[in-house]
């Protein structure tokens, strides 16, 4: 077998509702079940890091796992969280996520939005593809010939009556206004984002997927959760074909 078949990563969504982890194969296939826990609340960094460590303890962490991946629900950069908006974001503007999970694991380690992380692992890579997560909150990315765009927390700008796409798409506006109603709002900002990007396919992810009942144009689709577990084989894509 060569190195680059049997390179690993391990692939970690930090949701704001829960936690979860698996091995990933170098082109993102699933090795291992998807453990997930309820994430912690209060979510400060070093319980979300602790949480994370039990968690990851029925994985075989060994040799053959050539990095990690992370997806966080907020704007990082170089490794460090700006903001954390379904976690709190006070105590973690500036924690460097990246390396504490490195301390923990002995690994190297990579921190995207989580929404960048599904789009990596839902992207054909061909013109302009736009995912959108519904959970906690409403996340999104925006890639380019499959390559990712820069960040934008579409999710905190002005949506309707006054609220952001967060407050209005989130799983507390779906159980204040039921899911009809949700959906509508969904729909709506589908045709906000189509007019912001001219898209060529958009794809919803995240668990409140699940609860969409209209009719999606011919270029949206839903996705499965795993795509945020298969797009962390492509942060390390380069370095798991040296």
């Amino acid at each position: 077998m060569s190195a680059r078949a049997a390179a690993k990563i391990l692939a970690i969504d930090i949701g704001g509702s829960g936690l979860k982890a698996a091995l990933v194969d170098s082109r993102g296939r699933m090795l291992t079940e998807r453990l997930r826990v309820e994430t912690p609340h209060p979510s400060p960094p070093r319980v979300i890091v602790r949480a994370l460590g039990r968690l990851l303890r029925p994985l075989p962490i060994d040799a053959s796992v050539r990095g990690v991946a992370v997806g966080f629900p907020g704007v990082v950069r170089n490794g460090k969280v700006l903001t954390a908006p379904n976690l709190g974001t006070d105590p973690w503007r500036g924690f460097d996520l990246a390396r504490a999970l490195s301390t923990l694991l002995d690994k190297p380690v990579r921190v995207v939005n989580d929404a960048d992380m599904q789009g990596l692992g839902a992207a054909r890579g061909k013109g302009v593809e736009v995912v959108l997560t519904l959970g906690t909150g409403f996340g999104s990315a925006i890639l380019v010939d499959g390559r990712l765009g820069p960040h934008l927390e579409i999710s905190h700008i002005p949506f309707r009556k006054g609220e952001t796409y967060d407050e209005q798409l989130g799983q507390a506006a779906r159980k204040k206004v039921g899911n009809k109603h949700w959906n509508r709002r969904v729909a709506r900002a589908i045709d906000a984002v189509r007019t912001l990007t001219t898209f060529d396919r958009l794809y919803v992810g995240g668990g409140n997927a699940r609860h969409l009942t209209l009719e999606l144009p011919a270029d949206v689709r839903v996705i499965s959760n795993e795509c945020g577990m298969r797009g962390g084989a492509k942060l390390w894509q380069r370095e798991l074909k040296a």
